[in-house]
């Protein structure tokens, strides 16, 4: 290759790597802008953002700001509210008062008014005449609180309202004396200003002592009380001398008189207050004459004892007699009524609480009925009888042959006894007595499941 050649070939190198480096200025001229612009735009978006974060929180605090001067209105009008509905709830529960201070207001003013025009008439200077009229008044106030205070520390308070009055009357003096010399064709004008210097001392009186004192239920309730204590005292004197003496004895305070008197009654009669041992064994004798009441004869027929039991459920009383008294139990047993008609003169043994006296003509009957045809002898017993302390070892095997003509529904009588028992005559009635005896015994001490066993 000749020079030329090598030269043109280095210029048309030189072209083009000018052009490359021409390109690549550009491109980098190019990139710088939109790098730049790229950078504007994140600026441009970052203020806009800002402007947005910035209106926002002055938007959030406006909102804020007002809701705190929205919650401080409501707090302010419900602290209104609330003084209000205080004095108003107040002046509910209280409407005497309201209305008595008012009208004390309304009877102190004209009062001390009216006494600064007299002293003034009389020649006393204004503010003297006022800060007199203010002590007078002021007095009488002023032991009025006294006497309420002392009144309700429990203290005496009588000195305190004798001093509130002639204080009060005094003030009310002065007042009559200056308006019926003012006017003296007018005396009803110098009795209302001497009024107004009493009636505010008058319902205040009248307000704190006579709204209290005891309801009408309260004094008939003391007025009872008091009639028992008098009943008592009257009824029981004895008990009511020993349960002074407790009273006296025992440290002061320690019991009441009720515990006393309970306590005397215990001592003087060893039981609860109200019963006694006269009382119990009248209660007891009540309940086997009773018994003897319905002692059963033979001859009678089981229906018509059916109906005499269930008689008692259509008793007119409040309380059946199947509740008895409750110290003692029921009188008259609630099995005997559910019982079957056969079965209710099972019962005639011995009646319900059965005394011999009342059921002795139907178990002679009944033993004539039975043992007819036994003879005098049916055991063949000699007859001298036997003893006591013979007849006492049968009285075991006599209580339970007992049993079984009772649950047989037959009565215990001497014949029946004489048959299955083995004895004569004679000696059955006496071993009879005393199974009628024992059993009424078991009975009234409750015994029921024994005997009809």
């Amino acid at each position: 290759m000749s020079y030329r050649e090598e030269r043109r070939a280095d210029q048309v190198a030189e072209r083009a790597q000018d052009r490359e480096d021409m390109r690549l200025k550009l491109e980098a001229q190019l990139e710088a802008k939109k790098i730049a612009a790229e950078e504007k735009r994140k600026d441009s978006e970052a203020k806009a953002e800002q402007t947005r974060r910035d209106a926002e929180a002055k938007r959030r605090q406006e909102q804020a700001d007002k809701r705190a001067r929205q919650q401080e209105k409501e707090r302010n009008k419900a602290a209104r509210r609330a003084k209000y509905g205080k004095v108003t709830g107040w002046l509910n529960r209280n409407p005497v008062t309201a209305f008595v201070g008012f009208v004390m207001v309304c009877s102190i003013v004209p009062a001390v008014i009216s006494q600064v025009g007299a002293l003034a008439d009389a020649g006393v200077f204004v503010l003297l005449a006022a800060l007199l009229s203010a002590m007078l008044e002021g007095t009488a106030w002023a032991l009025t609180f006294m006497g309420k205070k002392a009144e309700d520390e429990g203290r005496p308070a009588g000195k305190y309202r004798v001093a509130t009055w002639v204080t009060a009357f005094l003030a009310a003096a002065v007042n009559y004396w200056h308006w019926s010399e003012a006017l003296p064709n007018q005396t009803w004008v110098a009795v209302v200003f001497a009024a107004s210097s009493l009636i505010a001392i008058y319902l205040w009186d009248m307000k704190t002592h006579g709204s209290h004192g005891k309801t009408t239920e309260e004094r008939r309730e003391e007025k009872a009380r008091k009639q028992h204590l008098a009943d008592r005292r009257k009824h029981h004197k004895d008990i009511a001398a020993e349960a002074d003496r407790l009273l006296s004895a025992l440290p002061f305070g320690s019991i009441d008189e009720e515990e006393a008197f309970a306590t005397a009654w215990r001592i003087k009669m060893g039981a609860e207050p109200g019963l006694s041992a006269e009382v119990y064994a009248n209660a007891t004798n009540a309940r086997v004459a009773l018994g003897a009441a319905f002692e059963l004869g033979e001859h009678v027929r089981p229906e018509l004892v059916r109906a005499g039991m269930l008689a008692t459920l259509y008793n007119p009383l409040p309380n059946r007699l199947s509740e008895g008294i409750p110290t003692l139990g029921p009188t008259l047993p609630i099995p005997a009524l559910q019982r079957s008609s056969g079965a209710a003169t099972a019962l005639a043994g011995i009646g319900m609480y059965g005394s011999e006296a009342a059921s002795g003509n139907a178990r002679e009957n009944a033993s004539e009925k039975d043992g007819g045809s036994t003879g005098g002898n049916a055991s063949g017993n000699s007859p001298r009888g036997r003893s006591d302390e013979e007849l006492e070892a049968l009285l075991p095997k006599a209580l339970k042959v007992a049993a079984e003509l009772v649950a047989e529904g037959n009565q215990i009588s001497a014949a029946a006894l004489a048959k299955r028992v083995g004895i004569r005559r004679d000696d059955a009635r006496r071993l009879r007595d005393r199974v009628i005896a024992e059993r009424k015994l078991k009975l009234v001490d409750g015994d029921d499941t024994e005997l009809a066993g």
